[in-house]
């Protein structure tokens, strides 16, 4: 488990020069570096780092979806921008949960 969460940790971090010019990428690398940043502090469990890792890799396989036919439309955008308002949330609050790893 452990090499899975640090192999998805490095990758959000190096290949994020690669999508700055898309918002919703952008927004990927940012809970991304939310996330690590809940690990490195103790604030994020390892079950909960999981299920958020869970959480961004849904998103990414809805955002692929919607790019599949070259572009994404604005009935899409929406759609992952609600996902993107959830994954932001959830983080919020398994950092905030008085939870921490031990």
């Amino acid at each position: 488990m452990r090499k899975v969460v640090l192999s998805f940790l490095f990758s959000s971090v190096f290949c994020a020069p690669l999508f700055a010019a898309n918002p919703v990428d952008r927004r990927e690398h940012n809970q991304n570096l939310r996330i690590r940043q809940g690990v490195k502090s103790g604030e994020l469990t390892r079950n909960e780092t999981r299920k958020l890792i869970k959480e961004e890799s849904r998103i990414r396989v809805a955002e692929r979806k919607a790019k599949s036919d070259g572009e994404i439309t604005g009935k899409e955008a929406k759609k992952l921008d609600h996902f993107l308002d959830k994954a932001s949330k959830d983080i919020y609050k398994q950092k905030h949960d008085n939870q921490d790893r031990n």
